[in-house]
């Protein structure tokens, strides 16, 4: 498990390869990764939009932005955590991802990033390590 705080917000990430998902023989692998994001902070928060930093273990890099995350924009109260899980493949046998969560503050609609630890993506069938 990977874990990161920023501003009262605590991100945690488990990776998990999928096999069944993958083909290796094809130049295809496949994480699954589940990350929860909890709110320690004194004010409600709302995650707006995602960006990712993907690089395999060739040092092929690819970047991801985009709304949310799985479709939605959740508020997330004090107290409380938003979990969910998402998926990457990649065609090498490992590499690591990262990113970062632009969020805002509902009761001010004031602006930050959370950041979201650097995590391993490693297989079964990797060859040297990008991590």
């Amino acid at each position: 498990m990977y874990e990161q705080e920023t501003d009262g917000m605590v991100v945690r990430v488990e990776p998990n390869f999928l096999a069944a998902e993958s083909a290796p023989d094809e130049g295809r692998y496949v994480w699954a990764y589940t990350i929860e994001i909890e709110n320690r902070s004194e004010a409600a928060v709302q995650l707006i939009s995602r960006f990712w930093r993907i690089t395999d273990e060739n040092g092929f890099t690819q970047e991801v932005r985009g709304p949310g995350v799985v479709g939605e924009q959740p508020v997330i109260h004090p107290g409380r955590s938003f979990r969910y899980t998402s998926a990457c493949p990649l065609g090498a046998p490992s590499g690591v991802m990262m990113g970062a969560y632009s969020m805002q503050r509902v009761h001010d609609l004031s602006a930050f990033e959370v950041a979201v630890p650097l995590f391993a993506l490693e297989s079964p069938y990797h060859t040297r390590l990008a991590n």
